[in-house]
């Protein structure tokens, strides 16, 4: 009996996929501490369920999140300061939140990097509204364009995050001044993930599941967001980013910001 030949398909490696694989290369060199939580979002997704019973609109689980995200880190600022070149702490005022969006685009699905802007000054429905068009129109509404990145070689790539590493003004432009990305929401169940540290301060939203709670001394079902939180231990100690996760875990669990969201939509 003859071998027959292997079955397959050879396709062009995308080239969007050179920037994650030299943000890989970038991440490894940094010096990273993570803390792995879970938030109690059963008071939040309530809200965003009446919300959605009252306009027939899914608000956005993800705006919701940077909204908190944002607040936290405009409260401790030091949570995406930057070293420059004279070795010199930068803080911003603007919380520039980078966000990965899965768009359709050239026949697949693919993700692209989207800054949310001053999400610190901005509402959740403002930032949805963004998120939303972005997802129906990425090419009139995204400010990043990665596809000439993709031509550039290894040493060319280090040259790139030198410069941009050493002014934090440059960083802010080109990645925002701290990252998140949801892999929850394409799967189900509790799990956390590992994302690239390339900011001071990078948050991966994982899985959600229910379990057992203790509520007013009650046991009760409740929901659970596992979240992962990366620190750029160069520029943040223990103590501050377990302070600062605690304050994010309230805000999230106390539902920030999203009562607000219900009443700007219902009269405007």
């Amino acid at each position: 009996m003859k071998n027959k030949e292997p079955v397959y398909h050879v396709s062009p490696f995308p080239r969007e996929r050179q920037v994650t694989v030299q943000g890989g290369r970038l991440a490894s060199r940094k010096h990273t501490i993570h803390a792995l939580i879970e938030a109690d979002v059963t008071q939040p997704r309530r809200l965003i369920r009446d919300y959605k019973a009252r306009t027939g609109k899914t608000l956005s689980f993800t705006a919701f999140i940077i909204v908190c995200l944002a607040k936290a880190i405009d409260e401790n600022k030091w949570m995406h300061a930057y070293r420059n070149w004279r070795n010199q702490i930068v803080m911003f005022a603007d919380v520039d939140v980078n966000t990965m969006i899965e768009i359709e685009a050239e026949g697949r699905k693919k993700v692209i990097p989207h800054f949310i802007r001053a999400a610190n000054q901005r509402t959740i429905m403002d930032i949805h509204n963004e998120i939303r068009a972005t997802q129906a129109k990425p090419a009139e509404t995204s400010e990043y364009n990665v596809g000439w990145l993709g031509f550039l070689p290894a040493f060319a790539w280090d040259i790139f995050f030198w410069f941009i590493f050493k002014s934090p003004w440059l960083l802010k432009k080109s990645f925002g001044t701290v990252g998140i990305t949801s892999v929850g929401m394409f799967g189900k169940g509790a799990g956390w993930a590992i994302p690239f540290g390339l900011h001071t301060l990078d948050v991966a939203l994982g899985g959600m599941a229910q379990k057992p709670g203790v509520i007013d001394g009650r046991i009760e079902i409740c929901e659970y967001l596992c979240i992962t939180l990366c620190f750029d231990h160069d520029i943040v100690d223990g103590a501050p980013a377990a302070r600062f996760t605690q304050r994010l875990k309230e805000l999230i669990e106390s539902g920030y910001g999203l009562k607000e969201a219900s009443f700007d939509n219902e009269t405007s």
